[in-house]
């Protein structure tokens, strides 16, 4: 039994959590779904950070003070107690509870690492020493840009991979001329490799936009305890903690210059996430143009052979079906979900002085980037890689095509050229039978209607 103001309440003996933790999972029995791992791991640097900084002020003595560091590098460096927090993610809209769930299993481990039984709060308390100089107010912001940036970094690291295989495409495919189209329509002549230098540079867009949105994460409102009012935190608190935070986590934090806009709103995590819209953009584009090009083998453009990784229809033999575009498509539809939410959650969440839609908005841009990552690992693996171009195809396209004769329209002029390009198509022939047909004269005829040369 454990006690608290509102009473007593029966808590798992094996338990590190408490008795907040027990009441939060009875009150928010509602999706199943609880904090990915790395947002407990960013919380534990954090509170790492903010075991230093009370350290370094006097406000935590050495033995509290090595036993609760003890406690949370359990959790970073050996990855234990990760399933001694259960609480819903769909909770109160501050975070507090999970906040609280931290607090409450470093106390207990710290406890035990003293010689101490869990559950009694001594010597070491969960709020008065685990959580000094700190509210969930201002913790659980830090740590949705601590979380945030980890995530991006692993991100950044695949989009890199993607980058890489691009330009690896765009060699192979460098000398392939290829019919271009607009409107689903017949274009003039392109490089194949072209159409993958669009994508590559999309991507390297996408990679500058994540590093610029990225910025506004570094500034957290650590300090700023409720409401962003400091109240009951020392005032070098906010610094030390900044400084020990940056050397733990990698990333060069700083303070926001005004707490309360950090813990009023969510602007930052807003941005990230619409950065990754634009980068799903980007990216169902790529999957979608390679499906289209690969469609057929025999009734569709089959300009690439894409590679053949499962049959395709469990009623049809034979059939292959483009699953990697596919896959990569409904991730990115998911992600475009998920920034909608996250933008609500700025827009219903931030009322007066506290955004209480925290959970959501960081689960669900976790959730982003995490599908992202691997989806687009998994399309560069079983797709990208493997793709080929399919030559005989692209020739008997490009020798059938009718917009050479846009090469014309500077020596015959446009009407001439579009009376050519509709008499070859009705009639079925190339635009060059039809010229000389017509018993037009046109010097270098042959090389003007070479698509070849006009890339």
């Amino acid at each position: 039994m454990e006690k608290d103001v509102l009473g007593e309440i029966k808590v798992p003996s094996d338990a590190y959590w408490g008795v907040n933790t027990q009441r939060a999972i009875h009150n928010f029995n509602i999706s199943g779904r609880t904090f990915p791992s790395i947002f407990i791991t960013s919380l534990a640097e954090v509170k790492k950070a903010c075991v230093l900084a009370n350290m370094e002020l006097g406000l935590v003595d050495d033995e509290k003070g090595k036993a609760l560091l003890q406690a949370v590098n359990e959790i970073l460096e050996d990855n234990k107690y990760l399933d001694q927090f259960p609480i819903d993610i769909f909770q109160t809209g501050s975070g507090t509870q999970t906040n609280m769930n931290m607090n409450e299993v470093l106390a207990n481990r710290a406890n035990q690492i003293l010689g101490f039984e869990m559950g009694k709060k001594e010597p070491i308390h969960p709020n008065d020493d685990v959580n000094i100089g700190q509210s969930s107010n201002d913790v659980i912001p830090t740590t949705m840009h601590v979380s945030a940036l980890h995530m991006v970094n692993k991100l950044l690291s695949t989009l890199d991979s993607l980058i890489a295989s691009l330009t690896q495409k765009i060699k192979d495919f460098k000398d392939i001329v290829k019919v271009g189209r607009t409107h689903l329509q017949d274009a003039v002549p392109i490089p194949l490799a072209m159409e993958f230098e669009v994508y590559k540079r999309q991507i390297e867009v996408n990679v500058e936009r994540l590093h610029n949105s990225c910025k506004e994460l570094y500034f957290i409102p650590i300090g700023g305890t409720a409401l962003g009012t400091g109240l009951n935190s020392h005032e070098k608190f906010a610094e030390l903690v900044v400084s020990q935070l940056s050397k733990i986590s990698g990333f060069e934090f700083q303070v926001n210059p005004v707490k309360a806009e950090g813990i009023a709103s969510h602007n930052a995590i807003v941005l990230v996430s619409s950065t990754l819209h634009l980068l799903a953009l980007s990216l169902l584009k790529m999957a979608n143009d390679i499906r289209w090009m690969g469609s057929g083998p025999r009734a569709g453009l089959s300009e690439l052979i894409l590679p053949q990784n499962e049959p395709g229809s469990s009623i049809m033999p034979g059939k292959i079906n483009p699953t990697q575009s596919e896959a990569l498509i409904q991730a990115c539809l998911q992600v475009i979900g998920n920034d909608k939410v996250i933008s609500l959650g700025e827009a219903y969440g931030s009322v007066l002085d506290l955004n209480v839609c925290k959970p959501l908005m960081i689960v669900n841009l976790i959730d982003s980037i995490t599908i992202l990552n691997g989806a687009i690992n998994s399309f560069i693996v079983h797709c990208l890689t493997g793709i080929n171009a399919n030559v005989d195809q692209i020739n008997i396209h490009l020798d059938r095509m009718l917009m050479v004769i846009t090469n014309l329209s500077p020596i015959i002029g446009y009407e001439k050229c579009a009376e050519i390009a509709q008499k070859a198509y009705k009639e079925g022939k190339s635009c060059r039978q039809v010229i000389k047909d017509m018993n037009l004269k046109i010097d270098d005829l042959d090389t003007l209607l070479d698509p070849r040369k006009m890339v």
